[in-house]
């Protein structure tokens, strides 16, 4: 049996009758089933304490993986808070819970301390988790499992389709989850993102175990949980987009004092910093250099839309850059740690480019042989790190322990050590 002929073979796949695909994708008996409604239906929202203590009890008491998701706001909120947390557990039914009403998850957190998280996308809904207290000790997340595992679309909706033989409504998946009260078909989307979530994490297991890749999930999992909170993002007034246009430092002022500027009027009225200045207005205005309002008005982004008060703000923050002494005025690029740009090493290194092109050949071949991304084989950067720098003498207890220097888990180090000796000593390593 394939792994989608285990699935569909177990009872606990029993929301509309659909057989499951098998690993191709093609359905066993027929198209795929569309999933139109939650098992026991859509969940009340849980918006109490009353109410909240009985959902922690429910869940404490459930057993087996619980599988979590969280809806944020993204483009209509300042930050990256959660709006509505989903779970669902065996024994436990479903839930949907109100972090608003409820801001402090955390009981509910220590409640599944120890249990499985079942995540799609980890990386993407922990931090808004770890705001209102929930943080697992161990997880699994179906769309790292999914790249592991060869598949080559390993969003929510696609991987439940190709293997469990269902289909996700998927129209709401960028609404303004701030909203209240959150609309049926919203509460509809958000049970349903759950509610296969275990089935298809139990068949992504199957799967990886048999392609002799199960240890190596377990332990990407296991350095997703491990991993602290990241760091503040420093001078992110740089990554405002079109800032490749922008090449004087009193133009690169400018956009400093208007992203801060936009970001605390954003942060204050709670709305997403593209509602209050587009990131194009903000590089016409650093280009431009608006001497005053009148001609702050006349560019891109700042029209008649845009009233006195609003105009006579940002071009404060014009003026302010404008007025900057050459001390102050930030560096073109921001400081480089670690190798310069991989197009800059034929000139500086061109023994390290060689490296650097021999390392990469043989990553990608031994990515394909695998069936996974190059970057879920081993990070980009760490390679240019280690072919930047590597160590001396090449061989495979130091490239082993570079690599791991640099994060590379054990199954990673392993795969990849030998790629590396390879093309380090192939190409020289410029000693």
């Amino acid at each position: 049996m394939t792994d989608a002929q285990e699935t569909a073979a177990d009872s606990s796949v029993r929301t509309t009758g659909a057989t499951p695909p098998d690993d191709a994708g093609a359905s066993v008996l027929g198209a795929p089933t569309p999933l139109l409604e939650p098992r026991e239906g859509i969940p009340p929202v849980i918006a109490d304490e009353d109410a909240l203590a009985e959902v922690i009890a429910a869940f404490a008491a459930g057993s087996g993986p619980v599988a979590v998701d969280a809806e944020r706001a993204s483009g209509y909120r300042y930050g990256q808070r959660a709006y509505l947390v989903q779970l669902r557990r065996e024994g436990a039914g479903s839930a949907l819970i109100d972090p608003v009403a409820c801001p402090d998850l955390s009981g509910l957190g220590e409640a599944l301390a120890g249990v499985e998280w079942v995540l799609h996308a980890a990386t993407q809904d922990l931090p808004c988790l770890r705001e209102i207290g929930m943080v697992p000790t161990r997880l699994f997340d179906t769309e790292l499992a999914g790249r592991l595992a060869g598949f080559p679309r390993v969003g929510l909706g696609a991987m439940v389709e190709g293997v469990l033989g269902f289909v996700l409504e998927k129209g709401h998946s960028a609404v303004d989850w701030s909203t209240r009260p959150l609309p049926e078909p919203w509460l509809r989307y958000a049970a349903l993102d759950v509610e296969l979530l275990v089935d298809l994490r139990d068949a992504l297991e199957k799967k990886l175990d048999r392609q002799g890749k199960l240890d190596w999930a377990l332990q990407e999992f296991a350095a997703i949980a491990a991993a602290p909170p990241a760091e503040p993002r420093k001078e992110p007034w740089r990554r405002t987009s079109g800032m490749h246009k922008v090449r004087r430092r009193r133009q690169l002022a400018v956009v400093r004092e208007l992203w801060e500027t936009r970001d605390r009027i954003a942060q204050r009225r709670d709305v997403s910093p593209g509602k209050v200045l587009s990131d194009a207005a903000i590089v016409e205005a650093a280009l431009s250099l608006p001497a005053n309002v009148h001609a702050l008005a006349a560019l891109n982004g700042f029209g008649h839309r845009v009233g006195r008060r609003q105009l006579e703000q940002w071009q404060a923050a014009v003026d302010r850059a404008r007025a900057l002494p050459e001390a102050q005025l930030p560096q073109p690029g921001q400081p480089v740690t670690g190798p310069p740009p991989p197009r800059a090493w034929a000139d500086k290194d061109p023994a390290a480019a060689a490296r650097l092109a021999a390392a990469r050949a043989g990553v990608s071949a031994l990515a394909e042989q695998l069936g996974m991304p190059q970057e879920n084989l081993v990070s980009p950067d760490t390679v240019r790190r280690v072919c930047w720098e590597p160590p001396a003498p090449v061989d495979a207890g130091t490239v082993a322990d570079a690599l791991a220097g640099h994060g590379a888990r054990p199954w990673q180090v392993e795969q990849v050590t030998p790629v590396l000796v390879a093309a380090l000593s192939g190409a020289g390593t410029g000693a």
